[in-house]
């Protein structure tokens, strides 16, 4: 059986968001689709994973709802559900960045089609800033783009903060942002125009809707594309990578990863070797056996499927 996954996000103004909370979720439930949908006053963000007839009945219900409209997707394809459970959640924003208020739909960045991102990124005098955090950067991203080394998003108006001062005075670059699939670089692009960028452009629909529509031939992305959900990662054509997951720290494992003698299943990974105390180990063996037991029966263990879902 393939499952359809969707990615989807919209900035559109919710002042009662939390109404739509309990009948999203019993859309959702009756269409036995899974993944998680976040609501907040500035929009709907998330990914969810389904049947094609599952996931049409979803995003119906949502673009058909009069405070919404029309919501864009950007779909891909899994052998086994990536999701064990469905959830909508409440938030203060959609995507976080926490710098007072940043409204794409007062004023945004300039849209760059995947087609167009090459000669865009090859023009010198641009700066390309991934904008996603370190632990995705690491396992894929474009040629030549800038690492801003955060651990959430929250860290990016201090990355920008330190970029303004590194330029000479006066100077404002023309600036190319990229995120997995656009929500990111869509806020992000409105802050830097509050912060005094004038030309600033962002990859339509993100690095996924770039897998999707060039061709590998013609690729400037090395390596693979982390995603939020039991994949772990994709690549071109949007076909699953080649990366696990370490459930103790949720950082993507390469093979190499998982041959290092610092390697648990569970427990422990080269990237969080010696990080943790001997509570939080003994707690990770134990969930371990429970995962390896409920494989025996042929069951899914929620637990470790939900601290992913939240990565």
């Amino acid at each position: 059986m393939t499952f359809t996954v969707a990615a989807l996000y919209k900035f559109v103004s919710l002042p009662t968001f939390s109404d739509l909370q309990i009948p999203l979720q019993q859309v959702c439930d009756e269409a036995e689709v899974m993944g998680t949908l976040l609501l907040a006053d500035e929009g709907i963000n998330g990914t969810i994973a389904g049947t094609e007839n599952g996931i049409d009945k979803v995003l119906s219900w949502i673009s058909a709802h009069p405070l919404i409209g029309e919501v864009e997707a950007k779909f891909s394809y899994a052998d086994e559900q990536p999701f064990l459970r469905m959830k909508v959640r409440l938030k203060k924003e959609i995507v976080a960045l926490g710098a007072g208020r940043v409204d794409p739909n007062e004023q945004v960045g300039t849209y760059i089609e995947p087609e167009d991102w090459n000669d865009l990124i090859a023009q010198d005098d641009i700066i390309l800033i991934d904008t996603r955090n370190d632990y995705e950067v690491a396992i894929g991203t474009f040629e030549n783009a800038l690492d801003p080394k955060t651990t959430t998003f929250r860290e990016f108006p201090a990355y920008v903060e330190k970029l303004k001062h590194k330029l000479p005075d006066g100077q404002k670059p023309k600036v190319a942002m990229f995120c997995t699939g656009g929500i990111r670089c869509e806020k992000a692009s409105s802050y830097m125009l509050r912060e005094g960028f004038d030309e600033v452009y962002h990859l339509k629909g993100g690095i996924l809707k770039y897998l999707e529509k060039v061709p590998e031939a013609e690729t400037k992305w090395q390596g693979d594309c982390f995603v939020f959900d039991n994949r772990v990662s994709v690549r071109h054509g949007l076909e699953v990578g080649d990366y696990d997951m370490c459930h103790a720290c949720r950082m993507p494992i390469s093979a190499e990863d998982k041959n290092s003698e610092h390697y648990r299943p569970g427990v422990s990974c080269p990237h969080c070797i010696g990080t943790r105390s001997n509570e939080d180990i003994a707690r990770f063996e134990e969930r371990q056996k429970q995962i390896e037991l409920a494989r025996q029966r042929g069951e899914a263990h929620i637990g470790a499927a939900a601290r992913r879902e939240k990565a």
